[in-house]
């Protein structure tokens, strides 16, 4: 055989092969509605800071209706055995949800909640819970310490939302891995899809497993945890805030009345945390911020709430809730706010203590940074033309990537960094606090490597291989490919193709090897 001749064979060997395998169908898990029902044994074991991390712990267990009564044991952890000697044992509060008659959630469960006050300072505390015969394993957390001075971390993810189990498992995993002195977690809002639906709760708490019972966790609610509780609900456009919410979580109840553990505070000995709902009251909030704020002693202000002022985006803008928050941050210098809700990566800031940008001010200062990030697996084109027409500068920017990040604060210092979902650093800068409360802000984004996009990282979208395209077009001159699908029909890999002209559309099923089977 010639020598061209070989190699055109094993071109068209390789070509055919590579068509084949690029053809991949996802097999989304299935579970059965048993899989996510309580039982005697504790599960959805969560812990939360109180008003004051150094002093309190509040902690969350569900069990079904059979456990009508729950205990939580505690006591400081010591690298002895038998360090349950010195436990407290305290009854919880037990309360039924019934859900029974609202859609996918359908379920009947007792939550158990309890809280220990008085506690240690800079404490490594254990913990376990149960009925007084099942008891879950013990856990440990440890306490913030009430030195000023001291440095602690934090990590803060944006949504989760979607795929929780099979995706946001990974990212959450890997920031406890890179953050293992992390003193609690902040959660940026739609934790889940379905505010109501029972599978995706427990999604979420078999994804972070041990973490949340380990990890403090702050959360505020996104829109995805506000859904119609029945067809009336639905036929009067009145949403309401997941019916898991409040009883599965034990958040400070230092907020706004009707708001109750989703607007609230914790103090840090020199970081105040406020944390936000910005699906509604948005007016009566902004009047509690400022009387929260007016009466703030501590160094470092962040600000936590779903929908960003700034957005990372394309064709999305909350100007509403910028005009009205906005002026606050900027009036009371806070310093940097975490937001979620976009499903891309959005990282800028504005002039200290203006509306107006100075870009020769912002060289050495800058007022608050805001922060969009993306933990799950839903991704969106980021806004390609920053902030600038907001009065923003947008500093870094990422799209199609599941991010988790690490906040460091010492003293007048404080660190941002943020890694991927395998642990590699994709942003990085500072903020020094000088004596006037202006902040000094140390840019690391000159070390790192480009920008993600979907044009340089795996397709997010199904996409045809080149040469079945390119024959494809050929087949029908004068169309464009406008989306492709991957399924499986009976066990066959199928292919969706919807072909648009300047007047015409075209709907195809292809098979494995491009070949046309139905048209319409």
């Amino acid at each position: 055989m010639k020598k061209s001749t070989l190699l055109l064979a094993l071109f068209l060997f390789f070509s055919n092969l590579s068509l084949a395998q690029e053809i991949r169908v996802y097999k989304e898990p299935k579970f059965g509605f048993d899989w996510s029902q309580p039982s005697v044994y504790p599960d959805r074991i969560v812990i939360s800071f109180g008003e004051d991390p150094s002093q309190e712990i509040r902690i969350n267990w569900r069990t079904n209706t059979e456990i009508t009564e729950a205990y939580a044991e505690l006591a400081p952890a010591t690298a002895a055995p038998k360090f349950w000697r010195n436990a407290t044992t305290q009854k919880a509060e037990t309360e039924v949800l019934d859900s029974r008659n609202v859609a996918q959630a359908e379920t009947v469960a007792h939550y158990h909640q309890t809280s220990f006050s008085g506690l240690e300072p800079n404490t490594v505390y254990a913990y376990r819970v149960g009925d007084g015969e099942r008891w879950s394993e013990w856990f440990q957390f440890k306490t913030a310490s009430a030195k000023a001075e001291d440095r602690f971390s934090f990590l803060y993810v944006g949504d989760a939302q979607n795929y929780v189990l099979e995706l946001w498992s990974r990212l959450i995993r890997e920031g406890f891995k890179k953050a293992p002195e992390a003193e609690f977690i902040i959660h940026a809002g739609d934790l889940i899809n379905y505010a109501h639906r029972e599978q995706e709760w427990h999604e979420w708490f078999t994804a972070g497993g041990f973490i949340h019972s380990m990890l403090p966790t702050m959360a505020v609610p996104g829109n995805h945890e506000y859904n119609f509780l029945n067809q009336a609900d639905r036929e009067k456009r009145q949403r309401s805030l997941s019916v898991q919410w409040r009883p599965q979580f034990n958040l400070p109840l230092n907020g706004l009345k009707g708001l109750e553990e989703t607007v609230y505070y914790m103090d840090y000995p020199n970081a105040k945390f406020i944390f936000l709902d910005s699906n509604r009251d948005q007016e009566i909030q902004a009047q509690w911020l400022e009387e929260v704020l007016e009466k703030n002693t501590k160094k470092w202000v962040i600000v936590t709430y779903h929908h960003p002022l700034f957005s990372a985006s394309a064709g999305r803008d909350n100007e509403a809730l910028r005009k009205l928050w906005k002026p606050i941050f900027d009036k009371y210098q806070v310093d940097l706010a975490l937001q979620g809700h976009d499903h891309s990566y959005g990282r800028g800031r504005v002039a200290p203590g203006e509306n107006v940008m100075d870009g020769l001010n912002m060289q050495d200062a800058t007022g608050t940074v805001y922060v969009v990030s993306v933990s799950g697996g839903k991704m969106y084109n980021i806004k390609p033309d920053g902030w600038d027409e907001w009065g923003a500068v947008r500093d870094r920017a990422a799209e199609n990537t599941q991010l988790f990040q690490v906040v460091s604060i010492e003293d007048n210092k404080l660190e941002f960094e943020s890694y991927t979902a395998i642990g590699e650093l994709y942003d990085k800068f500072d903020l020094v606090k000088n004596e006037d409360g202006i902040n000094q802000f140390i840019e690391y984004k000159q070390n790192l490597d480009p920008e993600f996009r979907f044009d340089n990282t795996i397709p997010y979208v199904d996409q045809l291989p080149g040469l079945m395209e390119e024959n494809l077009l050929k087949k029908y001159p004068g169309y464009s490919v406008e989306q492709v699908r991957f399924y499986e029909e009976e066990g066959n890999p199928r292919i969706r193709v919807t072909l648009k002209s300047s007047d015409q559309v075209k709907n195809l099923i292809l098979d494995q090897e491009g070949r046309v089977l139905s048209e319409d």
